[in-house]
């Protein structure tokens, strides 16, 4: 009986150390969430303010349940690199420990390629899908590097997690918003402008981390979708994660990636 309680009194500790683990490391960090509207949580319900912060994204979701010591939430929908470099790489704070960013999609052209292949053709879809990977090609990687070695400057201690793009739509429902052509064509453009984020995150020393293993299965028109599809009211929500594509999607690729 003797010896039953004690294993009984190890498991209990042992349960309680891993239960308070993890919150007691993160209330040590100092988390500072950049980029654009994946990472302001568009799509999701609460937006507010003119950069439209839910507190569903995936940063304050992250942020409520590990307890921080701080959380400064500077990402904004609409925000290109330039964005970041000018108005939220300043604002970050000393000490930061933690840093995520979703940057790059507006630069590639993110709203005009999908409002093109909502009204127009197969082949005009493409090719504006063709001209975004072009830019993507040849303008964004240096866009990206001095966007990456300005958060290293700011934040030089910091953990920094670079978080790719979902592919937006299912390709295997005949039935959905978009042909099969334009949905293929858009989820070709996501994966074009994640190979090259990754390329230059890996460059700066930061940590990639791709979402689009979370979102398989689950995009546009498909039976669990993880984003919205055209939405009228909001229509900022159009292609942006829901509230599961943050906490089902982003939130594990973040998650795991803290270290």
């Amino acid at each position: 009986m003797r010896t039953a309680h004690v294993l009984a009194t190890l498991v209990t500790s042992s349960v309680l150390s891993l239960a308070f683990a993890a919150p007691a490391q993160a209330a040590s960090i100092d988390y500072v969430a950049l980029g654009d509207s994946y990472s302001s949580g568009v799509g999701a319900p609460g937006q507010s303010g003119s950069c439209l912060r839910s507190n569903s994204s995936y940063a304050a979701v992250w942020a409520a349940r590990n307890s921080p010591a701080s959380f400064q939430f500077l990402a904004c929908s609409g925000a290109k690199t330039d964005d970041v470099l000018n108005s939220q790489v300043p604002a970050i704070k000393s000490g930061a420990d933690l840093v995520s960013i979703t940057i790059g999609g507006n630069d590639a052209g993110f709203a005009p390629t999908v409002i093109t292949c909502l009204t127009s053709s197969d082949s005009a879809c493409a090719a504006k899908v063709a001209e975004g990977k072009a830019y993507v090609a040849n303008t964004l990687p240096g866009k990206l590097d001095k966007t990456y070695q300005a958060i290293r400057a700011k934040a030089p201690d910091a953990r920094v997690v670079v978080l790719s793009y979902p592919q937006i739509f299912n390709t295997s429902s005949l039935l959905c918003e978009m042909s099969i052509a334009k949905r293929r064509s858009l989820n070709s453009g996501a994966d074009t402008l994640d190979a090259m984020i990754k390329q230059r995150a890996e460059a700066a020393g930061f940590v990639y981390s791709d979402v689009r293993d979370e979102f398989a299965g689950h995009g546009v028109c498909s039976s669990r979708p993880y984003l919205n599809g055209l939405t009228l009211v909001p229509p900022q929500n159009s292609y942006h994660p829901n509230s599961s594509g943050y906490t089902n999607g982003y939130l594990p690729a973040l998650s795991g990636s803290v270290g």
